[in-house]
């Protein structure tokens, strides 16, 4: 089965390079390469335009700054792949763990797989423990809501097959596409969800890290949205 890769990309410049030799150097072979340019503003773009486009199946730009939930649409719509799984342009997740998040879904268990920072024996930077709690407080008020047991709902490894995420309308634009997907999911008749320990490598704020608290905010808000009126 064809994986399609979203790569939703915003101010990158110092990442970018890397985190396309390490999808294309993934153990997983039959994948398509997507990345979606969100209105880069530091050189991303430039980089893009000049090399890199041809290391790559396709590189889409937005021509105005849209949030990562509306780049993961873009993708989405482009991608030609049977599963499609979202990859942050950060060097936070390692491509190399792609079969193993994949192997449910080929071994015809799965119809979306989670991958979990949480339950894991792999490798995890140890960074913020706010982030931890809000992390947990988040996923644990999702699964209340949603009646799942996942440990990691805001997770950006998430495999879905084609036909899945194709069916869902996604309206969030921005980190709110997470529990947005979660919610819209869970209410899917028979729907198979798996989850799979990842390893972690969170990056700070000095480093480039973007998500904050008012995200959190958001989050809640779109937990009980998404779960209670639609």
């Amino acid at each position: 089965m064809k994986l399609s890769v979203i790569i939703p990309c915003y101010n990158e410049v110092n990442t970018i390079v890397k985190i396309i030799d390490a999808v294309k150097s993934s153990p997983y072979q039959n994948k398509e390469i997507i990345i979606v340019d969100d209105f880069s503003t530091d050189g991303t773009g430039d980089l893009l335009k000049n090399g890199l486009e041809g290391q790559v199946d396709k590189v889409i730009y937005h021509e105005f700054n849209q949030g990562k939930g509306a780049a993961i649409r873009t993708g989405i719509k482009a991608a030609t792949g049977d599963m499609v799984i979202i990859q942050d342009a950060d060097l936070e997740y390692d491509p190399k763990e792609y079969s193993k998040l994949v192997e449910p879904i080929l071994q015809g268990k799965a119809d979306v797989v989670f991958g979990s920072r949480f339950v894991t024996t792999e490798n995890r930077r140890i960074v913020y423990f706010w982030h931890s709690v809000g992390n947990k407080v988040l996923t644990l008020l999702s699964n209340i809501f949603t009646n799942l047991n996942l440990s990691d709902m805001e997770t950006c490894y998430k495999v879905f097959k084609i036909d899945i995420i194709r069916n869902i309308d996604i309206e969030e634009n921005r980190f709110g596409f997470e529990p947005e997907i979660t919610a819209k999911i869970a209410k899917i008749k028979g729907i198979r969800i798996y989850e799979v320990g990842i390893s972690y490598y969170g990056r700070t704020y000095a480093e480039g890290k973007k998500i904050g608290w008012k995200d959190g905010f958001r989050a809640i808000y779109c937990i009980i949205k998404y779960n209670v009126f639609f």
